[in-house]
């Protein structure tokens, strides 16, 4: 687990406003859920076999005996919220999105954590394969808009209970013939969880299973249907894709169109994004027989990805340098009165020099200085100077605020 500091935390409010600006234009309203969720929620939704729930999960037990578990992701909560307060009753359509920690015990990577932090969007009620179309847009147009352009989607296809288990007896026959080959992990699960040998990332398994059948090969017609209007869908909207067949997710309830957003800018961990559809979860957690879609994004990846491209902390409008006991006492004055007005204003309070409190100006970028002491209290004027154009202007104290204003307007 991690901090995150001053310096850093610029860049985290910048993605995350960016969220915020591009799924409000979508449509979605933000959702708020607790960092503690009942254990059941997660085995009845991601699976009981899945590495999340076996090995990955902060799972404890209350003063009441009662199991909970730390959210390892953000989907199954914000299913429980809609399901316990009702809000398909509200609107039969909810788009939904939030931001904020998760928690697994996993072994720390590049860009990975065992708290880390996820954004993420859900639409609920659709079954229209349009709305997998603008899920991907919105997500393509949130990477365009934080400045992250090395990104490749990828899709695929994972059928529904009606296909994918023709499928998954195909995947099993072929992975018994090549057993041996299997890391202890895949041949534990291959028969309880066969696809997610697909995407172990142990190097014997990714070769032993190269050539294993493909689920695009065993989808019924309405996968296959809705799949290729998937693919109609971006083109029309001209979002690039890729098909990746091998795909798969980690979470049992996803059917359908599955995603991910990919880079190799960050090793071989390179999603940075991913979802896709889970039509039955809802229901499976005793809701109302909806559809859904969703995703969520890596913040940490996305900061990493950031680089140096740092977003800088607002620098101060104004700094206020004060020369004795009564100009300190006006310029705290003349400071808390422009915060109030949204105008960002500092000024020393240990009471040193003149020439140490410019070096603070310096140090904190301040567009504007102004010099309060005894001569400019009798006056009522002082010089406000331009720290970037080395320049000056009188100004009278009692129209600083104003003048402050229309500056900072025009900056």
């Amino acid at each position: 687990m991690n901090d995150i500091l001053p310096g850093d935390v610029e860049t985290w409010q910048f993605l995350e406003q960016k969220a915020r600006e591009v799924f409000g234009t979508y449509g979605f309203s933000e959702i708020r859920t607790p960092v503690v969720e009942k254990t059941e929620l997660f085995c009845r939704s991601i699976g009981e076999t899945t590495d999340i729930v076996e090995k990955e999960m902060y799972t404890f037990g209350d003063k009441s005996n009662n199991s909970l578990t730390l959210r390892p992701e953000g989907t199954a909560p914000v299913m429980r919220a809609f399901i316990q307060n009702r809000l398909h009753a509200l609107d039969p359509v909810n788009k939904l999105y939030y931001m904020g920690p998760m928690f697994r015990y996993e072994r720390p990577q590049k860009g990975r954590y065992r708290q880390f932090h996820q954004i993420g969007a859900e639409v609920i009620g659709v079954e229209n394969p349009m709305i997998d179309a603008q899920v991907l847009a919105m997500l393509h147009h949130y990477f365009c808009a934080i400045g992250i352009e090395t990104v490749e989607l990828q899709v695929n296809s994972l059928g529904c209970p009606d296909c994918r288990p023709g499928y998954r007896e195909a995947l099993i026959t072929f992975l018994e013939s090549r057993l041996d080959a299997l890391c202890g992990d895949c041949q534990r699960r291959y028969l309880t969880n066969p696809l997610r040998v697909l995407d172990c990332k142990v190097p014997g398994c990714k070769e032993s299973t190269q050539g294993a059948p493909s689920v695009l090969e065993h989808l019924c017609g309405g996968c296959e249907e809705h799949f290729s209007d998937v693919k109609k869908h971006l083109g029309a909207l001209q979002i690039p894709f890729v098909i990746n067949a091998r795909m798969v997710r980690g979470l049992d309830y996803y059917v359908r169109t599955t995603f991910e957003m990919v880079t190799d800018k960050l090793g071989a961990q390179s999603a940075v994004a991913a979802g896709g559809r889970y039509d039955g979860l809802i229901e499976s957690l005793d809701g109302p027989a909806l559809p859904g879609i969703g995703f969520a994004i890596g913040v940490e990846r996305l900061a990493l990805m950031k680089g140096d491209e740092r977003v800088q902390a607002p620098r101060p409008d104004l700094f206020l340098a004060a020369m004795g006991d009564e100009a300190a006492e006006k310029a705290f004055v003349l400071m808390s009165q422009m915060q109030r007005v949204g105008i960002r204003a500092e000024m020393d309070y240990q009471g040193r020099s003149l020439k140490a409190q410019m070096r603070r100006a310096n140090k904190l970028a301040a567009r504007y200085t102004l010099i309060l002491g005894e001569q400019e209290l009798v006056s009522g004027e002082a010089e406000l100077k331009d720290m970037d154009q080395s320049s000056q202007q009188k100004i009278r104290l009692d129209e600083l605020i104003a003048r402050m204003g229309v500056l900072r307007a025009s900056a």
